[in-house]
């Protein structure tokens, strides 16, 4: 289990995270999903959804409410967070309102956090701004998504 505050691995058993004290109370299975990232390969056209093109992208969310959900990145600008109006919507209180952007910087995606309160993290590692390559892994509060592109 993963604390949804900070994002780091709980102890098991734990009620509180030894890292940020945030509650680890267990999800109600029926409103948080998961999905196997290592079932998906990022670098292969993903089933029922037509091929991407180079300049796009997609985001996957393998972990949180609504697990499966996927995003296509296909503008010079996405907007992720709690806000109704997101681009990437994801409706938690874990997430600000005006979370990060992706923007696209060639026929790349550069995510940048927009100094959300907690934070926006990549392979586990709080980031402000990277570019975004296939099969990695971010945190949005307490949603885990994947991205999957066409390399540069």
């Amino acid at each position: 289990m993963f604390c949804s505050q900070c994002g780091e691995e709980a102890v098991e058993g734990a009620r509180f995270c030894a890292t940020c004290g945030a509650s680890l109370d267990t999800p109600d299975p029926a409103t948080t999903g998961s999905l196997d990232p290592g079932a998906l390969d990022p670098t292969e056209p993903i089933e029922g959804d037509p091929p991407l093109d180079a300049g796009t992208g997609i985001l996957i969310v393998i972990r949180g409410p609504i697990a499966g959900s996927r995003f296509l990145l296909d503008k010079d600008l996405t907007t992720v967070g709690r806000h109704p109006d997101s681009d990437v919507y994801l409706d938690d209180v874990t997430v600000s309102r005006h979370h990060a952007e992706i923007r696209r910087e060639g026929n790349q995606f550069r995510l940048v956090d927009l100094g959300s309160l907690n934070g926006t993290y990549i392979g586990g590692e709080r980031r402000e701004s990277m570019i975004l390559h296939a099969g990695v892994e971010l945190q949005v509060g307490r949603f885990k998504l994947m991205y999957a592109g066409v390399p540069a």
